[in-house]
Order: structure tokens, then C-alpha cells, then sequence
């Protein structure tokens, strides 16, 4: 099983996607979990003190100047320590944990980056807002930066939720068929279900005709012409 620890400042923002379709049967099948940890939660207060809003505050003012506000390192260090500090103390855990921070210029994420987290037993998503996080988390944990494409978002969330869900769906057992899985099978861009004939605004739509003859090897040289 992989456990996905996601640190996040709102994690409510992820639970729809999280209670729907593919990833949440892979979690009731016991193949994934997803953990939320929010920073807020690592405020350190004074003793006896209840905290109130505006102290569980993690953001403040960067050094240096500039706009906006940057997330604490603290409260983030001791979100990741809790989700799988144990699990550093030794080498042989060690290596079963990915630590990731998402960043424009990180490196791509792929397919190939999704099957290769398959093999951890914990991965940790660190997800980033306003100006970022305090650039002292990625030296003290040593994480990997990743990119799902070359823009910037609000937050470092639906990143989060790609790599959840690209990596989820390639476990065995996570699909239907594991066939499923769009690179390991002949596919085209264009597919087509029932009926045979749909019109529309007086012109008619049909379904090609090679894919109703059942001559599977020209089905699938169909396809692969269309991949092209």
C-alpha cells in the first residue's frame, strides 16, 4: 500500500476529488491512503495559551523584501515529521519515503515518474502557497521538486491531486482491467459507443466503418494511425 501524506494549508479543497471514482476505490480496497496534514496544526503556542486565528498563522513577510507572503519552514518541518519521521530514522525506511515539493522548475512529471513511485511505500506531497514555502524545508528534508507543467497555480493542491491520481491508477488491481491503462494498450484519441448514427442540426455523425467490421488487427492499425 502507498500512503500519500499531503501538507497542505486547506485540505478540504482535496476531499471531493478524494471521495470520487478511481482513487477512492483503490482506498477501500486497501491499495492507497491519503493523509492531510495542515501547518496551522504546528503552531507551537505558549503554554496554557488557546490558540485563535491569528495565532496559527504561518505565513509572514520575506527576508529580502518583495510581494506577497511565504509560508514558515517550522510549522512545515514538524507537518512532515509527524506524517513520516519515524520512518527517516532508519535507512532501509528511508529509502521507501519520496519527499516532494511542487515547483514550475522542478523536473516533468510523467508516466514514467508515476510508475516509478509505485515502488515507495510513503510519499509526501508538500503543497505550496502564496509565495511559496521557506526554501529551509527542501534542505533539511533533501525533497525532489516536480512540475505538472510549465504554469503556475494558486496552490501546490491539484498538483497534488495528479500525482494521486496518475500514480493510483497504475497499481495492480487500482482499474477495472489493468489493460486499462492507456500506454500499455492500443488506443485511439477518438473513440466511439453506441448508437451507430447520432444527427445533429440535420447532419448525421456516424462511427467509422472499419470499427464495426470486427477484423481486430485493422482495428488496431486504425488506431495506431490515429495515435500518429
Amino acid at each position: 500500500m502507498i500512503t500519500f501524506h499531503v501538507i497542505t494549508l486547506f485540505p478540504e479543497s482535496l476531499l471531493s476529488y478524494l471521495e470520487a471514482s478511481i482513487v477512492r476505490r483503490a482506498g477501500e480496497k486497501g491499495l492507497i491512503a491519503v493523509k492531510c496534514y495542515n501547518p496551522r496544526d504546528y503552531v507551537v503556542l505558549p503554554k496554557g495559551k488557546k490558540a485563535n486565528y491569528a495565532d496559527r498563522r504561518v505565513d509572514n513577510r520575506p527576508y529580502g523584501g518583495g510581494p506577497g507572503m511565504v509560508i514558515e519552514a517550522m510549522p512545515v518541518v514538524k507537518a512532515i515529521e509527524d506524517a513520516v519521521g519515524k520512518k527517516l530514522k532508519t535507512a532501509a525506511s528511508k529509502k521507501k519515503v519520496k519527499i516532494l515539493f511542487f515547483s514550475p522548475g522542478g523536473k516533468q512529471f510523467s508516466n514514467v515518474a508515476a510508475d516509478s513511485f509505485k515502488g515507495y511505500s510513503d510519499i509526501v506531497l508538500i503543497s505550496g502557497r502564496y509565495e511559496g514555502i521557506d526554501a529551509r524545508v527542501n534542505k533539511i528534508f533533501k525533497t525532489e521538486a516536480l512540475s505538472v507543467g510549465p504554469y503556475t497555480l494558486t496552490g501546490g493542491e491539484l498538483p497534488a491531486m495528479i500525482v494521486i491520481d496518475a500514480v493510483t491508477r497504475r497499481l495492480p488491481g487500482a482499474l477495472g482491467h489493468d489493460s486499462s491503462i492507456e500506454e500499455l494498450r492500443i488506443a485511439s484519441s477518438d473513440v466511439y459507443t453506441r448508437p451507430e448514427m447520432i444527427e445533429y442540426k440535420g447532419k448525421k455523425y456516424k462511427v467509422p466503418k472499419i470499427l464495426l467490421t470486427g477484423h481486430h488487427a485493422k482495428i488496431d492499425e486504425w488506431k495506431l494511425k490515429g495515435k500518429k
